[in-house]
């Protein structure tokens, strides 16, 4: 997708899941470096599909196209723009209205799924009340797409892109939070020999991660001339600003993306990090890349709107900054966390912890009690075919002393009765044989 500067305003080729990587000149790689990025970048945010999606029928429309590539970014990032739906071709719009439905279709999928894990009874469900808490899509119509719904979706993705990177300073917070829990954990359940030579060796690698070339400043002359020599392959003495923008514009759409500025930073990143270290750890590397693409994007975006022009870069190499900076400070220089933060946060894990264990009790109760109600049934069963068993044999006139065979499937299995006319012959028989014997006649009589 040949996005214009605008949309990437809304879809930062950057998330927490793509790594940059440096850029190779080689003339047999070059176009395939430079389509690589655009397929699988990820904005981060739940609705990035549907987003994409929308932007991709908006751009098959030639007046739309066209506006969107003349228009600046606060008329897209106000939401202006939107009013130029309402002049795209009749497919396109169809096509909108169809992604719309399919989209409030997932967002009931997912209101459904939270309700059932958290055991909410609804009979009645209000999806539309439900759906006010999306801010991407206008919830009263839930079937065409209107000009309201891309001025919701350019606004919200705007917003939330804007809160997405002190987010992912949080997560990564709570990871090297969880990180340090768990290593006092494991400490404490090992005696006091063991205890002291496991902290040796973490110190060991802790101090082992600290010896590491000197890190430039990124943005700075020094860190550019770096890229320029090793990953360019250019003499440094003939750096040239303007040179070096247009060759790391990978997508020559005249600006600077932060994927495109994140890939200038691998150099510096793997002064510190090699994943193949135990004593690096990848996650940290990654928000060293998000807090340098920031330092770059806080000197030299002016009008902050997440993508540096031409312009903004060459102004930003006549400051004072770019030539004598500020040292630049690694992650291990100062910690991401207090010890008050880190205890707060164990409370919080203690508490989620214990909340998990009342409802895995819980689940084990409910398991228990569906097994009592399985056996009692089972008695039930068993109690019904025995009843089953008597009357029949009741019938027959036969003793209950024993249980009929059973068929293949455990049912009962009842012999029929004989024939009437055979029984009766058998009476008979029985009966004469039962009889006296005759005296034998004209015997000679003694007196």
């Amino acid at each position: 997708m040949d996005l214009s500067p605008g949309w990437l305003l809304l879809l930062l080729c950057i998330s927490a899941g793509v790594r940059s990587v440096p850029i190779d000149r080689n003339a047999d790689n070059q176009e395939a470096k430079a389509e690589a990025p655009e397929e699988n970048v990820d904005t981060g945010l739940y609705y990035d599909r549907y987003l994409r999606e929308v932007i991709e029928v908006l751009e098959t429309d030639p007046h739309f196209r066209e506006k969107l590539q003349t228009a600046n970014t606060e008329d897209i990032k106000n939401g202006r723009l939107s009013k130029e739906l309402d002049l795209v071709g009749h497919h396109v719009r169809t096509r909108l209205d169809e992604l719309k439905r399919q989209e409030v279709s997932r967002l009931r999928m997912l209101l459904k799924a939270k309700l059932d894990s958290t055991n909410t009874q609804s009979l009645q469900m209000d999806h539309a009340s439900l759906l006010k808490q999306f801010e991407h899509l206008d919830p009263h119509n839930q079937n065409t797409f209107e000009a309201k719904d891309l001025e919701l979706l350019i606004t919200t993705a705007t917003k939330d892109l804007e809160n997405y990177d002190a987010e992912r300073h949080e997560e990564f917070k709570r990871y090297e939070m969880l990180k340090e829990h768990e290593r006092r954990e494991y400490l404490k359940g090992l005696d006091q020999e063991k205890r002291e030579r496991e902290e040796k060796r973490m110190q060991e690698l802790k101090d082992k991660h600290r010896q590491h070339p000197k890190v430039n400043a990124p943005g700075s002359v020094a860190q550019l001339r770096e890229v320029w020599q090793e990953t360019d392959g250019l003499d440094p003495q003939e750096f040239n600003p303007k040179t070096f923008f247009k060759l790391h514009d990978t997508n020559e759409d005249a600006v600077l993306d932060e994927q495109e500025l994140e890939a200038l930073f691998t150099k510096e990143l793997e002064k510190v990090y090699d994943a193949k270290n135990e004593e690096d750890d990848m996650m940290e590397m990654e928000e060293e890349r998000l807090r340098m693409r920031e330092h770059v994007m806080k000197n030299v975006d002016a009008n902050q709107d997440r993508l540096v022009t031409l312009e903004e870069f060459l102004k930003s190499t006549e400051k004072k900054e770019f030539s004598n900076p500020k040292e630049w400070e690694t992650l291990e220089t100062k910690p991401a966390y207090t010890e008050e933060e880190l205890q707060r946060f164990e409370v919080d894990l203690r508490d989620r912890e214990d909340e998990l264990k009342r409802k895995a009790e819980n689940l084990r109760q409910q398991q228990d009690l569906l097994k009592e109600r399985g056996k009692a049934l089972e008695a039930q069963r068993r109690e019904y075919q025995q009843a089953v068993l008597e009357m029949s044999q009741k019938q027959k006139g036969q003793p209950a002393d024993g249980q009929p065979p059973a068929g293949p499937n455990g049912e009962l299995q009842f012999q029929p009765e004989a024939p009437k006319v055979e029984a009766k012959a058998e009476h008979q028989a029985e009966a004469q044989n039962n009889l006296p014997a005759e005296p034998p006649q004209n015997l000679p009589i003694h007196t």
